[in-house]
């Protein structure tokens, strides 16, 4: 039952998040707070303390999963769905070890986000269909045993995370890959998030123990 459960939604576009605001209070849900990124919506489900927080991914400044990270660092028993268009294995593994309960993509249904956000509320984990499936093939594919460094990264989250061990700043990494300063600054937190770092010096450590950089 999802009547009378209260939300915060986290998402970067206001139309998306007038759509699922209406979709959600239909349903009878109470929406307390909306926020266009991550360290905003971090402050305002400190604030109202909602029953469960809605979180897109890719965000302006502080990600999807840093601040899920940041959520569950402060209140333990916070409880996230992830709803975002973001699909790939990385993503979905970052989400769940940064403490999401619930993860599911921006094509959902009402029907699916009705029965994730019960579950996700009562404490439950839940995953849309698809994306159940990929970590079924994860799993059964022996994906968690790779013997690289970092199993839950990206090839491309490495290669930025082996520049940041050899003491690149974020401008330098951006002009060395041709990425843009703020793609950096995502894959960045990103990086953090996965590796369970608070900062650059602990991430140059932990890289530089691991084989990476100098």
């Amino acid at each position: 039952m999802i009547k009378d459960l209260r939300v915060v939604l986290v998402d970067d576009h206001p139309m998306f998040r007038q759509g699922l605001r209406t979709l959600l209070e239909d349903l009878g849900v109470t929406v307390l707070a909306e926020a266009g990124d991550g360290e905003s919506g971090v402050a305002a489900v400190v604030e109202h303390r909602p029953d469960v927080v809605f979180m897109d991914l890719q965000m302006p400044g502080v990600s999807g999963v840093e601040a899920t990270k940041r959520l569950t660092d402060l209140q333990p028993d916070v409880k996230v769905l992830v709803l975002t268009m973001v699909e790939d294995d990385q993503a979905v593994f970052a989400a769940i070890q940064a403490g999401a309960l619930g993860y599911l993509l921006k094509g959902a249904g009402q029907e699916e986000i009705s029965r994730a956000l019960a579950s996700v509320a009562a404490g439950q984990a839940v995953y849309g269909a698809e994306i159940a499936r990929r970590l079924r093939g994860f799993f059964a594919g022996g994906g968690g045993s790779s013997a690289q460094p970092f199993p839950s990264l990206s090839e491309r989250e490495r290669e930025v995370l082996a520049l940041i061990a050899e003491g690149t700043s974020n401008t330098d990494i951006a002009r060395r890959l041709f990425l843009s300063d703020k793609t950096v600054r995502n894959y960045v937190s990103s990086i953090f998030a996965k590796i369970d770092v608070a900062g650059r010096p602990e991430a140059i450590v932990k890289a530089r123990e691991a084989g990476l950089g100098r």
